[in-house]
């Protein structure tokens, strides 16, 4: 069970964060949630579909690693290996969580760096420090803050980007059908992408706001990306000895 702690120089003086990318570290994830601002790095590597979340109804875009639950076909001995490393990934064991704090008599909420205590990359022994010897902070850890903020923002980002998706009508779900090379099928669902025909269909108006808002864009690096498909089979394939 999770046990998230503000992160501090007293208390979190001796701390270690394993970086090493490894299934047993919980890095066996088969997608994580991604957003605009990283689509141009993210889709060189990783197809990016999006999800709809069951409680609120809302569209959130992830970048895909495997075809089922816990396979991560970019793990290897060796790590992690791709290019890029989506954020909400690299950012672990590492949230953001909130602190109230008087400022000139009134409480306000403050965005607070907090650590999952219970996660196994933490520890006192291996990896990289979180405070320098007399109580700074390391680049590691000033490192993460800003990997933090940058997730923060993207979060708010992607409910912008999806609403807009949504209203436009522009996604779709589908169906994925993977066949390996023994002949084993697969098919992956609970997906949405781009329906390429209503984007086509656009007027002018709404095709001009999607480019100003930088939407556009970020619409086409996720259908670019979506020809990631066959190198993600390559790798299962390849991981299979098929």
């Amino acid at each position: 069970m999770a046990k998230f702690e503000m992160v501090n120089n007293v208390d979190h003086s001796k701390i270690k964060i394993n970086t090493k990318r490894s299934a047993e570290l919980g890095d066996n994830l088969w997608f994580c949630l991604t957003f605009p601002e990283e689509f141009r790095a993210v889709q060189a590597h990783y197809p990016i579909f999006f999800q709809k979340e069951e409680e609120t109804g809302q569209f959130a875009p992830v970048a895909l690693f495997g075809f089922q639950h816990q396979e991560n076909l970019f793990l290897s001995e060796q790590g992690w290996d791709a290019g890029y490393m989506p954020i909400a990934v690299a950012r672990q064991p590492f949230t953001i969580g909130s602190q109230i704090q008087t400022v000139d008599g009134q409480e306000q909420s403050q965005r607070v760096l907090t650590l999952d205590m219970e996660n196994p990359r933490v520890n006192t022994e291996i990896g990289q420090s979180l405070f320098l010897e007399f109580g700074g902070n390391s680049d590691y850890l000033d490192q993460m803050a800003d990997m933090m903020e940058a997730l923060h923002a993207g979060i708010e980002s992607n409910k912008k980007f999806a609403a807009c998706l949504a209203e436009l009508d522009l996604l779709e779900p589908f169906t994925l059908d993977v066949q390996l090379n023994d002949g084993s099928k697969h098919q992956m669902v609970g997906f949405y992408t781009i329906n390429e025909q209503k984007l086509a269909e656009l007027d002018d108006e709404k095709t001009l706001g999607l480019a100003k808002s930088g939407y556009l864009q970020a619409i086409h690096f996720t259908m670019a990306s979506q020809g990631n498909v066959s190198h993600l089979l390559k790798r299962k394939n390849s991981q299979m000895g098929l």
